[in-house]
């Protein structure tokens, strides 16, 4: 008989695509998911499992390349720097109108609630909504409002829901926890995709060559910089002119990208700080059965062009965890 698993679902942005990976592999093992509790990416990608069409969503973020995500990008001038119509648009042409109480599974989303400071778990209503709400990033997407409440990601107050399974009748609880130090440990593999992607790595760096620190700044390097540059709606940059701009060696004008490189690395940074702390303390509070930890350096949260090396990495670590806990029962 197969054991029962709880699944805790954490948060951290393109990360959360290594959840797919790892569900994959929970059931590869002979495992049943019997609930799920998610916050943010976590709670998207654990609200698809449960409706059933994780196998659709795999096959359209894994087609997803730079100018794919460009296309997806509906700017706001209000609350945040995107709307979001676009991109659960699309969830909702995958999923269809779904309310959690009719899902196969219980399922909990967790969102924060700004106006009165606290966290609020989704258990009925409408899935997508919860999702929206979980993953509504502060600054980025704009929050959802409901009754008077200002609902954001649940990640400001609770970046691995494990509380919401714990009083389930399963056999042991997973938790993936996407803001791990693990990065050398786990690097993120490398999966050839020929086409538009290569094609626009290329094209990238060659029309931003006052961008390039030779034998510093490799062309993926570039093209990161210039995607969060696009996804904040920046025009193309030109070459500085000031005669105070700095110098290499050869006299080749140059800039300096010590810290962040941008308003999305600087926030990516900030959240990932945030969010590997509270971490830790829900994991000491509530210590899983399985922890598999996604390294926090494996993509920036904003690279959601990474799907199948996420996807891969998610299951890899699975693996590994699940080995370790089979062989220590």
């Amino acid at each position: 008989m197969s054991k029962k698993v709880a699944l805790v679902l954490g948060s951290g942005g393109a990360r959360g695509y290594a959840h797919i990976g790892v569900i994959e592999e929970i059931l590869a093992r002979g495992y049943t998911i019997d609930c799920i509790a998610g916050c943010s990416m976590g709670a998207v990608v654990g609200g698809i499992y449960a409706a059933g069409k994780l196998k659709e969503y795999r096959a359209w973020i894994e087609s997803l390349d730079y100018l794919d995500l460009l296309r997806l990008v509906d700017p706001s001038f209000s609350l945040g720097a995107i709307r979001g119509e676009k991109v659960f648009g699309r969830v909702r042409e995958i999923l269809g109108e779904v309310n959690i109480e009719d899902l196969p599974i219980p399922y909990t989303a967790v969102a924060t609630d700004l106006t009165n400071q606290q966290e609020i778990w989704f258990q009925e209503g409408s899935l997508e909504l919860a999702m929206r709400a979980s993953a509504a990033i502060p600054s980025l997407f704009t929050p959802v409002v409901q009754d008077n409440r200002v609902l954001v990601d649940g990640g400001l107050l609770n970046p691995l829901p494990i509380v919401p399974v714990v009083s389930s009748h399963c056999d042991l609880i997973v938790a993936v926890n996407l803001n791990a130090n693990n990065h050398k440990q786990y690097p993120l593999p490398e999966i050839e995709r020929p086409g538009r992607f290569d094609s626009m790595l290329t094209s990238i760096s060659s029309h931003l060559p006052f961008w390039r620190k030779d034998a510093e700044l490799s062309t993926q390097h570039i093209a990161d910089i210039r995607a969060s540059e696009l996804l904040r709606g920046d025009q193309p940059p030109t070459a500085p002119t000031s005669q105070n701009a700095p110098k290499s060696a050869e006299g080749a004008t140059v800039v300096d990208v010590t810290g962040p490189a941008s308003l999305l690395d600087l926030i990516n940074q900030s959240f990932d700080v945030m969010q590997s702390s509270l971490a830790q303390y829900k994991i000491a509070g509530y210590p899983p059965n399985v922890l598999v930890n996604i390294p926090k350096r494996a993509c920036r949260f904003y690279e959601f062009y990474k799907a199948p090396e996420l996807i891969e990495l998610g299951r890899i670590v699975a693996h590994d965890a699940l080995v370790r806990y089979e062989q220590e029962l």
